[in-house]
């Protein structure tokens, strides 16, 4: 008897959802392999001790008052003049037992729910870059009505978890408000999760708050069901200014979730050895975690790692290289050894659409899926080592998820799988083309991908030949021909205008 292929199978065509380009449904993605490990025990022991080195010795420099204020209540050695803070493995240790192992990221719309922790796995859009390209009307600088495509496309296409911080910066609005336009942006064309901007409590507190309008809720209501999340990037080597100090602070008193990540590159921002660099990368990011809990113990953070390398000749950064790699697999062990989730990303440096881009995200995506990545962060649209949001790339790259998506799902395993029936049914010398097994199941059999082009030569130079990028380009079009807006309550969406209006009047030409 044939299965039911909507609940059966391979997922395929009759399981996909997405109008008119077939994709793969909406789905908390695990992670069921063994994470893969490159350190030892021993090795992992010297990693760590050397961290608690820097921290206890070199120390980190931080810029704000109030943050060397926390970390002096807490026993910590405070330099006032150098605005140096130095603490012992015994601060650490006390601060890791409160830090949850795993937490949820809820949206306005509840079903896009996700996990942070285990072995679950999310993929982020790109955040970050000031210009954006499309092979239709090139490279340009950042801008609203791009970004709102954007936030679109990552509402449309399934692959996309969780929308970063400002997937470009609009350059002509006001820097000091256009982060209320982009998280209303966020808001009203998707119903995902996003990390709000922490640079200062005022842009933490916007996105809280409105994150709790479309809930429904107060902020205080969120503390216990986070819907905002935040990264804190440190400025490597060994400083934390004092914006991102504020953002952290903000975030954890109303219990959001902080990511905190070094920006480190071999060679410029660490020494050139990958160890030193991992070494940084542990001490900075802990020290970091160490905050979010003396700010607030059980506040929910991450362990970010963005650890690659820069080119030697240029000094240039490179992503998605061999070091990359091996750097997102150790990152994994460090966060798994002191029981964070863990955040990384899967960058690439290439200038174009091309080979390059390709081969070095997939490398990037691989160490940070072996490496037991909760969230890939910038995986659908990086480019040009992220100071470019690529239209064709993001299509590219959720084909690389969707791939990846596949790979993880667990192989079914039975005796109809093993299909001894099958082939002893097929004569010696035959084909299984019309087998009764392979009719029971051929539309769902196989992963079918958005963007390769499976057809032969000749079809595929009749069809005109278009190479990946060009087909990316349709995709993206159909995508946004097809995009649905997410329902949402006029009484919300007047609240919320009403919010932005407001905190733009209360900021007028001043800070956020």
């Amino acid at each position: 008897m044939a299965r039911d292929r909507r609940s059966g199978g391979r997922r395929g065509k009759s399981t996909r959802t997405g109008g008119s380009i077939d994709q793969l449904p909406w789905q908390q993605v695990q992670n069921h392999y063994p994470p893969f490990e490159l350190l030892n025990p021993d090795q992992m022991d010297q990693l760590h001790a050397t961290s608690m080195r820097i921290l206890s010795e070199a120390g980190i420099r931080v810029m704000g008052d109030n943050v060397m204020d926390i970390f002096e209540r807490a026993g910590a050695i405070v330099d006032r003049e150098s605005k140096t803070i130095r603490m012992d493995e015994s601060i650490v240790t006390e601060a890791l037992k409160t830090v949850p192992s795993q937490f949820t990221l809820t949206a306005r719309n509840r079903a896009k729910r996700i996990i942070m922790g285990g072995n679950h796995v999310n993929f982020g859009l790109v955040a970050g870059p000031p210009n954006v390209h499309d092979r239709i009307n090139g490279r340009r600088q950042g801008n609203y009505t791009d970004y709102c495509n954007f936030i679109k496309l990552a509402h449309h296409f399934n692959a996309v978890n969780l929308i970063g911080n400002q997937v470009m910066a609009p350059i002509e609005m006001p820097a000091n408000n256009r982060h209320l336009d982009t998280y209303l942006a966020n808001l009203a064309y998707s119903d995902l999760s996003f990390h709000c901007t922490a640079i200062g409590r005022g842009r933490a507190m916007d996105g809280i708050n409105m994150m709790a309008i479309t809930r429904g809720q107060s902020p205080e209501e969120m503390r216990d069901d986070p819907g905002v999340i935040t990264i804190i990037s440190v400025n490597s080597p060994r400083l934390f200014d004092d914006a991102m100090g504020d953002g952290l602070i903000a975030m954890a008193e109303y219990g959001q979730p902080v990511t905190v990540t070094p920006f480190t590159l071999m060679g410029a921002m660490t020494p050139v050895t990958l160890p030193a660099a991992l070494a940084q990368q542990n001490a900075e990011a802990l020290f970091g975690v160490v905050l979010t809990q003396l700010v607030q113990p059980g506040t929910p953070v991450m362990y970010g790692s963005f650890t690659s390398n820069v080119d030697m000749r240029s000094g240039a950064p490179a992503f998605g290289t061999p070091e990359n790699a091996k750097a997102n697999i150790v990152g994994g062990q460090l966060a798994r050894r002191y029981g964070i989730p863990y955040r990384t990303s899967n960058a690439n440096a290439s200038n174009a659409v091309d080979l390059q881009a390709a081969y070095e995200t997939m490398m990037a995506t691989w160490g940070a899926v072996l490496g037991g990545a909760n969230i890939v962060y910038h995986a659908a649209g990086w480019l040009e080592g992220g100071l470019t949001a690529s239209y064709e790339k993001f299509i590219m790259d959720v084909e690389i998820i969707q791939n990846m998506i596949e790979f993880l799902k667990p192989m079914k395993f039975d005796e109809a799988e093993l299909g001894f029936d099958a082939i002893q049914s097929v004569p010696t010398g035959g084909h299984f083309f019309g087998a009764e097994h392979t009719m029971e199941r051929y539309e769902t059999a196989f992963y079918r991908p958005i963007l390769s082009d499976w057809q032969n030569y000749e079809n595929w130079e009749a069809a005109g030949a278009k190479d990946a990028a060009e087909r990316a380009t349709e995709v993206w079009q159909q995508a946004l021909r097809d995009y649905q807006e997410p329902a949402m309550d006029p009484a919300i969406r007047e609240e919320l205008d009403a919010y932005v209006a407001k905190r733009k009047e209360e900021i007028g030409g001043g800070e956020p």
